[in-house]
Protein backbone atom coordinates (compact mmCIF):
# COMPACT_ATOMS: atom_id res chain seq x y z
CA UNK A 1 0.00 0.00 0.00
CA UNK A 2 1.39 3.38 -0.78
CA UNK A 3 2.20 4.72 2.15
CA UNK A 4 -0.10 7.82 3.51
CA UNK A 5 2.06 10.45 4.88
CA UNK A 6 -0.21 11.39 7.42
CA UNK A 7 -3.66 10.47 9.19
CA UNK A 8 -3.04 7.62 11.20
CA UNK A 9 0.63 7.88 10.61
CA UNK A 10 0.77 11.29 13.25
CA UNK A 11 -0.48 8.94 16.14
CA UNK A 12 1.97 6.09 15.24
CA UNK A 13 4.95 8.50 15.01
CA UNK A 14 4.24 9.73 19.01
CA UNK A 15 3.59 6.05 20.08
CA UNK A 16 7.03 5.25 18.30
CA UNK A 17 8.60 8.42 20.08
CA UNK A 18 7.41 7.48 23.07
CA UNK A 19 9.14 3.80 22.29
CA UNK A 20 12.53 5.29 21.59
CA UNK A 21 11.98 7.62 24.62
CA UNK A 22 11.39 5.39 27.30
CA UNK A 23 13.25 2.46 26.27
CA UNK A 24 16.28 4.36 25.62
CA UNK A 25 15.56 6.99 28.44
CA UNK A 26 15.77 3.93 30.59
CA UNK A 27 18.86 2.86 29.54
CA UNK A 28 20.74 6.00 29.11
CA UNK A 29 20.02 7.03 32.57
CA UNK A 30 20.98 3.88 34.21
CA UNK A 31 24.12 5.97 36.12
CA UNK A 32 21.41 7.45 38.71
CA UNK A 33 20.09 3.73 39.42
CA UNK A 34 23.60 2.13 39.64
CA UNK A 35 24.81 4.71 42.32
CA UNK A 36 21.64 3.77 44.05
CA UNK A 37 21.99 0.04 43.78
CA UNK A 38 25.59 0.16 45.03
CA UNK A 39 24.40 1.97 48.27
CA UNK A 40 21.42 -0.45 48.51
CA UNK A 41 23.22 -3.66 47.96
CA UNK A 42 26.41 -3.38 48.84
CA UNK A 43 28.46 -3.83 51.75
CA UNK A 44 32.04 -2.84 53.21
CA UNK A 45 34.01 -6.26 52.89
CA UNK A 46 33.03 -6.70 48.87
CA UNK A 47 35.50 -5.74 46.83
CA UNK A 48 33.74 -6.55 43.87
CA UNK A 49 31.10 -4.72 44.61
CA UNK A 50 31.33 -2.01 41.11
CA UNK A 51 32.69 -4.91 38.48
CA UNK A 52 29.08 -7.19 39.64
CA UNK A 53 26.72 -3.87 39.94
CA UNK A 54 27.81 -2.73 36.67
CA UNK A 55 26.68 -5.88 34.99
CA UNK A 56 23.03 -5.22 35.39
CA UNK A 57 22.89 -2.11 33.19
CA UNK A 58 25.23 -3.83 31.11
CA UNK A 59 23.52 -6.96 29.91
CA UNK A 60 20.43 -4.93 30.16
CA UNK A 61 21.67 -2.92 26.93
CA UNK A 62 23.55 -5.47 25.59
CA UNK A 63 20.40 -7.82 25.54
CA UNK A 64 18.62 -4.53 23.47
CA UNK A 65 21.07 -5.45 20.83
CA UNK A 66 21.83 -8.65 20.92
CA UNK A 67 17.92 -9.82 20.41
CA UNK A 68 17.54 -7.13 17.28
CA UNK A 69 18.43 -9.91 14.63
CA UNK A 70 15.48 -12.29 16.38
CA UNK A 71 13.16 -9.55 16.73
CA UNK A 72 13.59 -8.87 12.84
CA UNK A 73 12.46 -11.95 12.05
CA UNK A 74 9.47 -12.11 14.36
CA UNK A 75 8.40 -8.58 13.13
CA UNK A 76 8.77 -9.85 9.55
CA UNK A 77 6.30 -13.04 10.36
CA UNK A 78 3.94 -11.88 12.76
CA UNK A 79 3.82 -8.29 12.02
CA UNK A 80 5.06 -4.96 13.71
CA UNK A 81 1.71 -4.30 16.53
CA UNK A 82 1.87 -8.36 18.07
CA UNK A 83 5.52 -8.17 18.59
CA UNK A 84 5.54 -4.84 20.13
CA UNK A 85 2.64 -5.45 22.35
CA UNK A 86 4.08 -8.79 23.60
CA UNK A 87 7.59 -6.64 23.98
CA UNK A 88 6.16 -4.05 25.74
CA UNK A 89 4.53 -6.67 28.02
CA UNK A 90 7.45 -8.99 28.97
CA UNK A 91 9.30 -5.80 29.46
CA UNK A 92 6.34 -4.62 32.00
CA UNK A 93 6.64 -7.74 34.31
CA UNK A 94 10.57 -7.62 34.11
CA UNK A 95 10.74 -4.32 35.56
CA UNK A 96 8.00 -4.79 38.07
CA UNK A 97 9.76 -7.81 38.83
CA UNK A 98 13.07 -6.32 39.65
CA UNK A 99 11.17 -4.02 42.29
CA UNK A 100 11.12 -6.98 44.74
CA UNK A 101 14.15 -8.17 44.48
CA UNK A 102 16.44 -8.77 47.77
CA UNK A 103 20.07 -8.90 46.07
CA UNK A 104 21.99 -7.67 43.32
CA UNK A 105 22.14 -11.32 41.58
CA UNK A 106 18.43 -11.73 40.45
CA UNK A 107 18.93 -8.49 38.69
CA UNK A 108 21.08 -9.87 36.28
CA UNK A 109 17.66 -11.97 35.17
CA UNK A 110 14.89 -9.57 35.77
CA UNK A 111 16.32 -6.69 35.07
CA UNK A 112 19.51 -7.46 32.63
CA UNK A 113 17.46 -10.17 30.50
CA UNK A 114 13.70 -10.55 31.16
CA UNK A 115 12.89 -6.72 30.65
CA UNK A 116 16.02 -5.75 28.03
CA UNK A 117 14.54 -8.16 25.75
CA UNK A 118 10.56 -7.05 26.19
CA UNK A 119 12.54 -3.76 25.54
CA UNK A 120 14.03 -4.85 22.26
CA UNK A 121 10.98 -6.45 21.12
CA UNK A 122 9.04 -3.20 21.66
CA UNK A 123 11.81 -1.20 19.94
CA UNK A 124 12.26 -2.66 16.59
CA UNK A 125 8.98 -2.88 15.63
CA UNK A 126 8.49 1.23 16.02
CA UNK A 127 11.74 1.61 13.74
CA UNK A 128 9.53 -0.35 10.62
CA UNK A 129 6.56 1.08 10.90
CA UNK A 130 7.24 3.96 10.19
CA UNK A 131 8.27 3.26 6.65
CA UNK A 132 4.73 1.58 6.40
CA UNK A 133 3.28 4.90 6.92
CA UNK A 134 5.48 7.46 5.56
CA UNK A 135 7.80 8.19 2.76
CA UNK A 136 7.73 11.64 1.73
CA UNK A 137 8.11 12.61 5.51
CA UNK A 138 10.22 9.95 6.33
CA UNK A 139 13.71 12.06 7.48
CA UNK A 140 11.24 14.36 9.30
CA UNK A 141 9.12 11.46 11.52
CA UNK A 142 12.62 9.14 12.51
CA UNK A 143 14.21 12.77 13.37
CA UNK A 144 11.02 13.37 15.73
CA UNK A 145 10.95 9.96 16.77
CA UNK A 146 14.67 9.86 17.74
CA UNK A 147 14.54 13.44 19.49
CA UNK A 148 12.34 10.93 22.10
CA UNK A 149 15.56 9.45 23.36
CA UNK A 150 17.26 12.53 23.86
CA UNK A 151 13.99 14.05 25.64
CA UNK A 152 13.50 11.64 28.15
CA UNK A 153 17.60 11.20 28.34
CA UNK A 154 17.55 14.70 29.40
CA UNK A 155 14.33 15.18 32.22
CA UNK A 156 14.69 11.31 33.33
CA UNK A 157 17.58 11.60 35.25
CA UNK A 158 16.56 14.60 37.38
CA UNK A 159 13.02 12.51 38.14
CA UNK A 160 14.67 9.11 38.84
CA UNK A 161 16.87 11.49 41.65
CA UNK A 162 13.81 12.88 43.35
CA UNK A 163 12.03 9.53 43.10
CA UNK A 164 15.00 7.70 44.83
CA UNK A 165 15.37 10.17 47.30
CA UNK A 166 11.98 10.31 48.27
CA UNK A 167 10.66 7.00 48.06
CA UNK A 168 14.04 4.54 47.65
CA UNK A 169 14.99 2.62 44.16
CA UNK A 170 12.33 0.10 44.41
CA UNK A 171 9.42 2.06 44.42
CA UNK A 172 11.35 4.02 41.71
CA UNK A 173 11.23 1.09 39.79
CA UNK A 174 7.45 0.59 40.24
CA UNK A 175 6.90 4.63 39.43
CA UNK A 176 9.00 3.16 35.50
CA UNK A 177 6.28 0.56 34.94
CA UNK A 178 4.22 3.22 34.07
CA UNK A 179 6.39 4.23 31.17
CA UNK A 180 5.96 0.27 30.31
CA UNK A 181 2.65 0.07 30.67
CA UNK A 182 1.91 3.40 28.40
CA UNK A 183 4.29 1.88 25.63
CA UNK A 184 1.99 -1.39 25.95
CA UNK A 185 -0.56 0.63 24.85
CA UNK A 186 1.17 2.70 21.98
CA UNK A 187 1.80 -0.54 20.04
CA UNK A 188 -1.81 -1.22 19.51
CA UNK A 189 -1.55 1.77 17.01
CA UNK A 190 0.59 -0.08 15.08
CA UNK A 191 -2.17 -1.08 12.43
CA UNK A 192 -1.21 -3.26 9.79
CA UNK A 193 -1.96 -1.66 6.55
CA UNK A 194 -3.47 -3.92 4.10
CA UNK A 195 -2.11 -3.62 0.30
CA UNK A 196 -4.71 -5.71 -1.71
CA UNK A 197 -7.43 -8.08 -1.73
CA UNK A 198 -5.70 -10.82 -1.69
CA UNK A 199 -3.84 -9.78 1.65
CA UNK A 200 -7.44 -9.02 3.40
CA UNK A 201 -9.08 -12.28 2.07
CA UNK A 202 -5.43 -14.47 3.61
CA UNK A 203 -6.12 -12.25 6.67
CA UNK A 204 -9.49 -13.06 7.23
CA UNK A 205 -8.94 -16.84 6.81
CA UNK A 206 -6.02 -16.40 9.38
CA UNK A 207 -3.64 -17.95 6.74
CA UNK A 208 -0.45 -17.92 7.48
CA UNK A 209 2.66 -19.17 5.36
CA UNK A 210 6.30 -20.26 6.85
CA UNK A 211 8.77 -18.70 4.76
CA UNK A 212 11.55 -20.37 3.57
CA UNK A 213 15.61 -20.36 5.94
CA UNK A 214 17.25 -18.42 3.40
CA UNK A 215 14.42 -15.36 3.16
CA UNK A 216 14.69 -15.40 7.57
CA UNK A 217 18.42 -15.27 7.88
CA UNK A 218 19.62 -13.55 4.93
CA UNK A 219 23.42 -14.19 5.73
CA UNK A 220 24.38 -13.25 1.87
CA UNK A 221 24.95 -9.71 3.36
CA UNK A 222 28.04 -10.56 4.90
CA UNK A 223 29.38 -11.49 1.06
CA UNK A 224 29.95 -7.58 0.80
CA UNK A 225 33.18 -6.70 1.90
CA UNK A 226 32.95 -3.27 2.80
CA UNK A 227 29.72 -4.60 5.01
CA UNK A 228 31.99 -7.08 6.43
CA UNK A 229 34.44 -4.28 7.74
CA UNK A 230 31.67 -1.69 8.74
CA UNK A 231 29.79 -4.91 10.81
CA UNK A 232 33.19 -5.59 12.52
CA UNK A 233 34.63 -2.19 13.05
CA UNK A 234 31.70 -0.58 14.81
CA UNK A 235 31.96 -3.44 17.67
CA UNK A 236 35.62 -3.03 17.88
CA UNK A 237 34.77 0.64 18.73
CA UNK A 238 32.20 0.08 21.03
CA UNK A 239 34.02 -2.15 24.43
CA UNK A 240 34.36 1.48 25.59
CA UNK A 241 31.17 3.34 24.77
CA UNK A 242 28.73 2.73 27.43
CA UNK A 243 31.32 2.97 29.84
CA UNK A 244 30.78 6.91 30.76
CA UNK A 245 26.69 6.16 30.34
CA UNK A 246 26.94 3.30 33.36
CA UNK A 247 30.16 4.57 35.54
CA UNK A 248 30.07 8.73 35.31
CA UNK A 249 27.86 9.52 37.88
CA UNK A 250 29.84 7.03 40.18
CA UNK A 251 33.36 8.71 39.25
CA UNK A 252 31.79 12.58 39.95
CA UNK A 253 30.53 11.07 43.20
CA UNK A 254 34.54 9.88 44.19
CA UNK A 255 35.35 12.99 42.94
CA UNK A 256 33.43 15.60 44.15
CA UNK A 257 31.57 14.15 46.81
CA UNK A 258 27.81 15.29 47.26
CA UNK A 259 28.69 19.43 46.07
CA UNK A 260 27.69 18.84 42.37
CA UNK A 261 24.80 17.97 40.91
CA UNK A 262 26.30 15.28 38.76
CA UNK A 263 22.59 14.59 36.62
CA UNK A 264 23.34 17.83 35.03
CA UNK A 265 25.96 15.49 33.00
CA UNK A 266 23.46 13.03 31.59
CA UNK A 267 21.87 16.51 31.02
CA UNK A 268 24.36 17.85 28.93
CA UNK A 269 25.07 14.52 26.71
CA UNK A 270 21.48 14.09 26.05
CA UNK A 271 20.77 18.29 24.84
CA UNK A 272 23.66 17.79 22.72
CA UNK A 273 22.88 14.07 21.24
CA UNK A 274 20.03 15.67 20.07
CA UNK A 275 21.42 18.03 18.19
CA UNK A 276 23.69 16.09 17.05
CA UNK A 277 21.25 14.06 15.30
CA UNK A 278 19.77 16.64 13.29
CA UNK A 279 23.41 19.01 12.17
CA UNK A 280 24.91 15.25 10.82
CA UNK A 281 21.84 14.11 9.89
CA UNK A 282 21.43 16.76 7.36
CA UNK A 283 25.11 17.11 6.62
CA UNK A 284 25.17 13.28 5.63
CA UNK A 285 22.53 14.05 3.09
CA UNK A 286 25.25 16.06 0.86
CA UNK A 287 28.25 13.55 1.43
CA UNK A 288 28.21 10.97 -1.55
CA UNK A 289 28.17 7.49 -1.25
CA UNK A 290 30.29 5.49 1.44
CA UNK A 291 32.10 8.28 2.33
CA UNK A 292 29.66 8.90 4.73
CA UNK A 293 31.31 6.79 6.98
CA UNK A 294 34.13 9.54 7.70
CA UNK A 295 31.45 11.23 9.91
CA UNK A 296 31.62 7.83 11.94
CA UNK A 297 35.09 7.88 12.06
CA UNK A 298 35.35 11.33 13.34
CA UNK A 299 32.37 10.94 15.75
CA UNK A 300 34.42 7.62 17.32
CA UNK A 301 37.73 9.42 17.26
CA UNK A 302 36.11 12.59 19.36
CA UNK A 303 34.45 9.77 21.26
CA UNK A 304 37.33 8.32 22.39
CA UNK A 305 39.70 11.68 23.48
CA UNK A 306 36.05 12.25 25.26
CA UNK A 307 36.23 9.20 27.17
CA UNK A 308 39.92 9.60 27.82
CA UNK A 309 39.52 13.53 29.06
CA UNK A 310 37.01 12.71 31.89
CA UNK A 311 40.32 11.72 34.49
CA UNK A 312 41.90 14.86 33.48
CA UNK A 313 39.01 17.01 34.60
CA UNK A 314 39.30 18.19 37.93
CA UNK A 315 36.79 21.39 37.75
CA UNK A 316 33.10 20.18 37.21
CA UNK A 317 32.48 22.79 34.42
CA UNK A 318 35.26 21.06 32.42
CA UNK A 319 32.97 17.87 32.77
CA UNK A 320 30.44 19.63 31.34
CA UNK A 321 32.20 20.24 28.39
CA UNK A 322 33.47 17.04 28.03
CA UNK A 323 29.93 15.46 28.25
CA UNK A 324 28.82 18.18 25.56
CA UNK A 325 31.21 17.12 22.83
CA UNK A 326 30.86 13.50 23.83
CA UNK A 327 26.77 13.39 23.41
CA UNK A 328 27.00 15.48 19.63
CA UNK A 329 29.54 12.93 18.39
CA UNK A 330 27.11 10.45 20.16
CA UNK A 331 24.11 11.89 17.63
CA UNK A 332 26.88 11.68 15.29
CA UNK A 333 27.61 7.87 15.19
CA UNK A 334 23.54 7.05 15.80
CA UNK A 335 22.01 9.40 13.10
CA UNK A 336 23.65 8.32 10.37
CA UNK A 337 23.82 4.07 10.66
CA UNK A 338 20.76 3.17 8.45
CA UNK A 339 22.21 5.74 5.91
CA UNK A 340 25.37 4.13 5.59
CA UNK A 341 23.78 0.14 5.51
CA UNK A 342 21.87 1.88 2.77
CA UNK A 343 24.82 2.58 1.17
CA UNK A 344 26.54 -0.18 1.70
CA UNK A 345 24.04 -3.47 1.08
CA UNK A 346 20.86 -1.34 -0.95
CA UNK A 347 17.69 -1.29 -0.02
CA UNK A 348 16.67 -4.83 -0.39
CA UNK A 349 18.95 -6.30 2.41
CA UNK A 350 19.05 -3.22 5.29
CA UNK A 351 16.60 -4.47 7.31
CA UNK A 352 18.60 -7.67 8.00
CA UNK A 353 22.32 -5.56 7.57
CA UNK A 354 21.15 -3.37 10.54
CA UNK A 355 19.98 -6.23 12.57
CA UNK A 356 23.26 -8.33 12.42
CA UNK A 357 24.91 -5.52 13.43
CA UNK A 358 22.83 -4.35 16.55
CA UNK A 359 23.87 -8.10 17.13
CA UNK A 360 27.35 -7.90 16.87
CA UNK A 361 27.11 -4.55 19.27
CA UNK A 362 25.71 -5.99 21.65
CA UNK A 363 29.19 -7.78 22.80
CA UNK A 364 31.56 -5.47 23.17
CA UNK A 365 28.59 -3.04 25.15
CA UNK A 366 27.81 -5.57 27.60
CA UNK A 367 31.95 -6.56 28.31
CA UNK A 368 32.85 -3.07 28.52
CA UNK A 369 31.08 -1.44 31.76
CA UNK A 370 31.93 -4.40 33.68
CA UNK A 371 35.45 -4.31 33.19
CA UNK A 372 35.57 -0.80 33.87
CA UNK A 373 34.04 -1.49 37.16
CA UNK A 374 36.73 -4.32 38.11
CA UNK A 375 38.96 -1.95 37.44
CA UNK A 376 38.07 0.58 39.68
CA UNK A 377 37.83 -1.97 42.61
CA UNK A 378 41.29 -3.18 42.27
CA UNK A 379 42.47 0.14 41.80
CA UNK A 380 40.36 2.58 43.88
CA UNK A 381 39.81 4.76 40.89
CA UNK A 382 38.19 5.57 37.75
CA UNK A 383 41.10 6.94 35.93
CA UNK A 384 42.65 4.03 34.17
CA UNK A 385 39.03 2.33 33.28
CA UNK A 386 38.64 6.24 31.43
CA UNK A 387 41.70 5.84 29.72
CA UNK A 388 41.01 2.73 28.45
CA UNK A 389 37.81 3.22 27.08
CA UNK A 390 39.10 6.32 25.33
CA UNK A 391 41.27 3.50 23.22
CA UNK A 392 38.60 1.17 20.83
CA UNK A 393 36.91 4.06 19.43
CA UNK A 394 40.34 5.48 18.09
CA UNK A 395 40.75 1.66 16.84
CA UNK A 396 37.26 1.03 15.56
CA UNK A 397 38.08 4.56 13.59
CA UNK A 398 41.22 3.24 12.07
CA UNK A 399 38.94 0.63 11.06
CA UNK A 400 36.60 1.99 9.52
CA UNK A 401 38.52 4.43 7.41
CA UNK A 402 39.25 1.80 4.75
CA UNK A 403 35.84 1.53 3.85
CA UNK A 404 34.98 3.97 1.32
CA UNK A 405 38.22 3.01 -0.75
CA UNK A 406 36.98 -0.74 -0.37
CA UNK A 407 33.42 -0.04 -1.62
CA UNK A 408 34.91 1.80 -4.66
CA UNK A 409 36.84 -0.90 -5.25
CA UNK A 410 33.84 -3.58 -5.46
CA UNK A 411 31.86 -0.94 -7.67
CA UNK A 412 34.67 -0.42 -10.57
CA UNK A 413 34.69 -4.52 -10.43
CA UNK A 414 31.08 -4.34 -10.70
CA UNK A 415 31.02 -1.79 -13.60
CA UNK A 416 33.85 -3.97 -14.96
CA UNK A 417 32.07 -6.92 -15.21
CA UNK A 418 28.90 -5.40 -16.49
CA UNK A 419 30.62 -4.04 -19.47
CA UNK A 420 32.73 -7.23 -20.31
CA UNK A 421 29.47 -9.00 -19.91
CA UNK A 422 28.14 -6.44 -22.42
CA UNK A 423 30.58 -6.71 -24.91
CA UNK A 424 30.66 -10.25 -24.73
CA UNK A 425 26.93 -10.21 -25.33
CA UNK A 426 27.39 -7.94 -28.41
CA UNK A 427 30.22 -10.05 -29.64
CA UNK A 428 28.14 -13.05 -29.73
CA UNK A 429 25.00 -10.84 -31.24
CA UNK A 430 27.49 -9.50 -34.08
CA UNK A 431 28.93 -13.46 -34.67
CA UNK A 432 25.45 -15.12 -34.84
CA UNK A 433 24.03 -12.03 -37.35
CA UNK A 434 27.49 -13.08 -39.50
CA UNK A 435 26.79 -16.80 -39.68
CA UNK A 436 22.97 -16.44 -40.37
CA UNK A 437 23.83 -13.39 -43.04
CA UNK A 438 26.58 -16.49 -44.62
CA UNK A 439 24.05 -18.90 -44.21
CA UNK A 440 21.39 -17.21 -46.68
CA UNK A 441 23.95 -15.68 -49.52
CA UNK A 442 23.07 -18.47 -52.44
CA UNK A 443 26.25 -20.76 -53.57
CA UNK A 444 27.81 -20.07 -56.69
Amino acid sequence: AEPPDGGWGWVVMLAAMWCNGSVFGIQNSCGVLFVSMLQLFGSADDTQLAFKTAWVSSLSMGMIFFCSPIVSVFTDLFGCRKVAVIGAAVGFVGLLSSSFVSTIEPLYFTYGVVFACGCSFAYQPSLVVLGYYFKKRLGLVNGIVTAGSSLFTVSLPFLLRVLIDSVGLYNTLRVLCILMFVLFLAGFTYKPLVSNAKDKEEGKKGKFRFPPGKKIFNFSVFKVTSYRIWAFGIPAALFGYFVPYVHLMKHVKDRFGDSVPEEVLLLCLGVTSGIGRLIFGRVADYIPGAKKVYLQVTSFFFIGLMSMMIPLCHVFGALIAVCLFMGLFDGCFICIMAPIAFELVGAQDVSQAIGFLLGLMSVPMTVGPPIAGLLRDHLGTYDVAFYLAGVPPLIGGVILCFIPWVHERQKLKERAKTVDGETTEKMLENESTFVSDTAEKPVK
